[in-house]
């Protein structure tokens, strides 16, 4: 087969990631794991972006350096990525010292050939997105993209021409349809970001110092887009004036693997940013969906995260790597709550997986003293499963190839269900009990046998200590890739292990009170800081009204905005706000919520607001603020 060069977006390094952030990493290592199974040559790369005003200011505010910050922050990264089985080949730091120097040449060269310039930036910054903003372009005020208050800034700055790009990137997309993945994402890139002109990027700042320096100007750092992006090239050994063996041998990548919320950066700024530099662009760059706790955006205020390290510690790795894999779909959001965690947990893998491998090694030893026999007496329901294994491997080739990695998982268990069938259809107790059924009882448990090696194979990609376990049960050869393209591979004669179960099934009520519990003894949330006084007659002039949601919508060409149309008394208005990332629409209608009724209406996306809908901001995520009393009259006076 041919070399396969895959990669994770680089996390960021100001928090601890949850299941939501850990979920991409696994999918990943399940593309990587099976482009090996399949021959192929791979490198899978993952890592930590370390640099930037925030992290500098969570540090300052801890009172240690930001390099002591972020070596914590990445260790607590790469261990739940061990702790997860994830097979990556390269952890790339961005404060690693070849990237450092790398980074700073592709900067120089960027600027002496003319597509880095000088200038100054005026407008307003989002430090947790570390993004610059118009006036226009805020929401209520606030930052668009995540809807948290922004800074007036004006400070000297590097722009890297984007607009002088555009129309070849354009080109580009048009040439290889497949470039941006799935496709509505790649709809969305073009109408909201390209077609309506792009703007030159802000590639340095000035105003901290957490970054890797402009060597020729030493007041400036390199801003986070040539900094984190150009990882993929230089965890390769690539520089400007030296291409290492790994870049010549395995780029360009193969897929980008990247959350949807972070599409824009590598499907514009990097491919630009390659053009400019004179190398060949990502062959696809695929933008998954969210993982969502229950209906909505996993956040620390709302109380509803969840991380992978609980959920191992509870359940085991296989399990989280299965739910994780199986219930994201391919192009939508999934959702994750303990309660169907424990369901899926207790339905697939303990009844459905565990229960066929488990009484068929038991039947082998019960009824042949654990030794496999051969396939010599074939009967009417052989046939039956014998095609739905291998019509199944085929079908998760063609799947793996596309990202469907859910439908895989589903095509696995397409062979479980039919060889629990097999058995209810050919009853081996039954057989059993007559002498001369003896033969076939011994082909049908050889075909279960058989099938079970099969499915222990496909597994190893999704769920690799499983598929061990369950080679080491009925003893297989070979779970290699070429033995499962036709059924025979398991030897008669091979004699199976003791069975035991792979999942043991869960009481959920007993283990959900066992979470409560657990839970209740988090420790408690930091406060941000307060603010300075203010004085009361500055606070009565705030109308703080109460409004009943009777619409929420998306804006349309908007991926940041929501519009309201509240039931305020016997009237009605529509506000906008800047909150579609974490919040979905259906999750609100009929709440009562709390906003400030006289602020001037202000136009956005064409649409009048008329107010800014009050909403709670702790640890970089917002959640709207809704009354107690849900019956309580619209329109009604905060006081």
């Amino acid at each position: 087969m041919g070399k396969f060069y895959i990669t994770t977006a680089i996390a960021y390094t100001s928090r601890k990631p949850h299941i939501g952030n850990t979920y991409e990493i696994i999918l990943t290592d399940a593309i990587a794991r099976w482009r090996r199974f399949i021959g192929d040559d791979v490198f899978f790369l993952t890592g930590t972006d370390e640099h930037g005003q925030k992290i500098q200011e969570i540090a300052e505010a801890e009172g240690i350096a930001p390099q002591e910050y972020v070596d914590r922050i990445a260790g607590q990264i790469k261990d739940i990525a061990n702790m997860l089985n994830i097979s990556y080949d390269k952890f790339i730091r961005t404060t690693d010292d070849y990237h450092v120097e790398a980074v700073k040449k592709i900067f120089k060269k960027l600027y002496d050939q003319g597509d880095i310039y000088k200038s100054e930036y005026e407008g307003w910054y989002c430090t947790p997105c570390e993004s610059f903003w118009t006036e226009t372009q805020l929401v209520d005020g606030k930052c668009p993209d995540c809807g948290r208050e922004v800074k007036k800034t004006k400070e000297e700055a590097y722009f890297l021409r984007l607009s002088k790009y555009q129309d070849r990137l354009m080109q580009y997309i048009e040439e290889n349809p497949d470039f941006i993945q799935p496709e509505s994402r790649k709809k969305e890139m073009i109408n909201n970001f390209i077609k309506p002109g792009l703007q030159d990027l802000c590639v340095s700042r000035s105003s901290f110092t957490w970054g890797i320096p402009v060597e020729f100007d030493p007041g400036h750092v390199i801003y986070v887009w040539i900094d984190a992006l150009s990882n993929y090239i230089t965890a390769l050994g690539y520089t400007p004036d030296e291409k290492g063996e790994l870049y010549k041998k395995y780029w360009p990548a193969d897929v980008h693997i990247i959350g949807k919320d972070i599409l824009r950066f590598h499907t514009i700024y990097w491919p630009i940013m390659l053009m400019a530099l004179g190398e060949p662009l990502p062959k696809q760059v695929f933008g998954h969906p969210w993982m969502l706790f229950g209906e909505e955006k996993m956040s620390k205020s709302r109380g509803n995260v969840i991380y992978a390290e609980d959920l191992v510690r509870h359940f085991g790795v296989d399990a989280v790597r299965y739910y994780s894999l199986h219930e994201m779909p391919f192009a939508n959001d999934g959702t994750i709550t303990y309660d169907v965690f424990m369901s899926r947990y207790n339905s697939d893998l303990a009844n459905t997986l565990g229960n066929l491998v488990n009484r068929t090694v038991a039947m082998i030893n019960k009824y042949f003293d654990g030794v496999i026999q051969p396939d010599s007496v074939p009967g009417e329901f052989d046939e039956g499963l014998k095609t739905v294994c291998i019509e199944s491997v085929t079908k998760i080739e063609e799947k793996m190839l596309t990202w469907h990695i859910a439908d895989s998982l589903d095509e696995i268990w397409h062979i479980v269900d039919r060889a629990n069938k097999y058995i209810d259809e050919t009853a081996p107790w039954v057989l059993a009990k007559n002498e001369q059924d003896r033969s076939r009882l011994g082909t049908v448990l050889y075909n279960l046998a058989e099938a079970i090696r099969i499915i222990a194979a496909l597994l190893s990609s999704f769920m690799p200590d499983t598929a061990e376990k369950i080679a080491a049960q009925i003893n297989a050869k070979t779970l290699d890739y070429n033995s499962i393209k036709s059924f025979g591979a398991t030897e008669p004669g091979t004699k199976v292990g003791a069975p035991e179960p792979l999942f043991a099934r869960i009481d959920i009520d007993k283990k959900l009170v066992e979470l409560a519990a657990e839970n209740a003894q988090e420790e408690k949330i930091e406060l941000a800081p307060f603010k300075d006084f203010c004085e009361f007659d500055d606070f009565l002039k705030l109308d703080l009204r109460v409004g009943k949601v009777i619409e929420c919508e998306r804006v349309k060409k908007s991926d940041k905005l929501l519009r309201f149309t509240l039931q305020v008394g016997s009237e009605t208005r529509q506000i906008l706000s800047g909150i579609a990332k974490f919040h979905s629409p259906e999750e609100l209608i009929g709440k009562n919520v709390v906003f400030v009724a006289n602020f001037k209406p202000r136009k956005m996306m064409g649409l009048e607001s008329q107010g800014m809908i009050l909403s709670a901001e702790y640890n970089d995520e917002l959640s709207v603020l809704t009354t107690v009393k849900e019956d309580i009259q619209s329109g009604a006076e905060i006081v």
